[in-house]
Parts: structure tokens; sequence; C-alpha cells
């Protein structure tokens, strides 16, 4: 008990100087990520996961153009969905529908990666490991190699480090060898937790209403130039960073990407 209280003391203190619960967790980000270490080590992401479920329970999903995308895969299509990096969290509650397509997904091989590949598998998703920065062209490599034989993947954006907002080459690399188009998707939050990640990751609060739209798919072109290439990838990183501020401002949120 005296631990228990001398934890809360320590938390209510921390809170009221930091003045949010997204400051708190960051200062103590050490203490989280080896929380994170511990339950992977000792099998106890099933009891996290079910928690995650059940906190997810509470808040109201909406989705956008959902049976458009449906449709297009069940015809045989082929989709690459992207999203940017600080909507990770906000998906989970959604990204079951699509379990049962078993979508790829690349994730960093990091500590923090191992969380996440974790919380994947169980939704039924494959994650292949690498990053723009580690790994990255064998993890690309897979991912193309992927979608010969499967019709689905997700790609975030800028992840795992940034910058935040800015659409790497990957995504136009994968869309361009696969022949998958780009399908956008835009997470957007009635209420949330800002942390202070370099991504500013969003953590929806209880009760909130989480607002899932697909946009219309993009096709690449197999033969391009490096020009066409970089114009390819600034407009979808100018529509995709439009059309997140343009449904977050329904919200109220400004300037959040």
């Amino acid at each position: 008990m005296h631990l228990i209280r001398r934890w809360h003391e320590t938390r209510t203190e921390d809170s009221r100087q930091k003045g949010s619960l997204s400051a708190w967790i960051r200062s103590h980000s050490g203490a989280v990520k080896a929380l994170s270490l511990y339950a992977l080590q000792h099998n106890l992401m099933v009891i996290a996961y079910t928690i995650v479920r059940l906190y997810f329970l509470t808040i109201r999903i909406e989705s956008v153009n959902e049976e458009a995308v449906v449709r297009h895969l069940k015809n045989g299509g082929k989709a690459i969905a992207a999203l940017w990096h600080q909507r990770i969290i906000a998906a989970i509650g959604y990204a079951k529908r699509f379990g049962h397509y078993r979508p790829s997904v690349m994730i960093s091989k990091s500590r923090d990666g191992d969380l996440i590949a974790n919380v994947f598998s169980r939704m039924n998703f494959r994650p292949v490991r690498g990053s723009s920065s580690r790994n990255g062209k064998q993890a690309l490599a897979a991912m193309v190699d992927d979608l010969m034989d499967h019709p689905f993947a997700v790609h975030v954006l800028d992840g795992p480090k940034g910058p935040r907002g800015v659409v790497k080459p990957g995504l136009i690399v994968m869309a361009k060898q696969s022949g998958a188009p780009i399908m956008p998707v835009y997470v957007s939050i009635s209420r949330a937790w800002v942390l202070h990640s370099w991504d500013r990751c969003l953590v929806p609060k209880p009760f909130s209403k989480i607002v899932i739209r697909w946009d219309r798919p993009t096709a690449i072109p197999k033969e391009m130039d490096e020009q066409v290439f970089e114009e390819i990838r600034l407009g979808v990183e100018k529509q995709m960073l439009e059309n997140q501020r343009h449904d977050d401002g329904r919200f109220g949120w400004k300037d959040l990407i």
C-alpha cells in the first residue's frame, strides 16, 4: 500500500508540474519502455492487448468510404493503405476489420517496434521488420514481393523517425514496383492526448470519436524519371496533408501535422 500511495503521490505531483498526461508519459519514457520490454519477455502481451481492446470499446469509430475499399479488394484489386505515423494508435481499434486480408505492414527493428509488431500480429497483420533507417531496402523489397501474392499492405508514410508530415520515397517505390495503388487513410479524433514525441502521437481519450476516411486510390506509373517521381511524391504529400488537416478541422484541431 505504501508503494501504491507513493506512486500515486509522485504521479500527482508530476502531473501538476508538467500540466498533462502526455508530459508525464514523456518524463517517464524510460519506465514505460522498461515495462513494455518486461511485458514482451514475460508473455504479458495477451493481457496488454486485451486491455487495449477493452479501452477501444469506450470509443466510437465511424468509417467513410470503407465499402469502396472492400469492394475493390473483393474484386481482386490490390491496395497500399497509407497513413501518418501520428495516427497509428488511433487506428488500432479499427484495423482489426481488415485482419482477414492478413495485410503486411513494415515495422522498425527496435524495442518499440517489437511491441508494435506483437500488437499487429494479434490483429492478424503480418509484420515485415525494417525501416528507412535500418534494413530499409530489404524490408521494402519484402513488401513488394509480398504484394505479388497478397492483396493488401499498410504503410506508414513518415515513420519511424520522421520528419513528421513528409512522405518518404519508399511509398512511391512500393506502389511503382508492385503495381498496387495507394489508398490514403485519414484518421481524425474528437478528443485526444498529444504526446511529446517526434510525431506528436495522438492517444484517443475515453468516450471520444474517431473518424476513418478512405480517399480514392492513386495509381503510380511503372516508368518515370526522377523529376516525375518527385512530383508524384510531393503531390501525394500535399494531398494527404491537406485532407488530414481538413478532417482535423472538423473537430476543432489546428496544426497537429
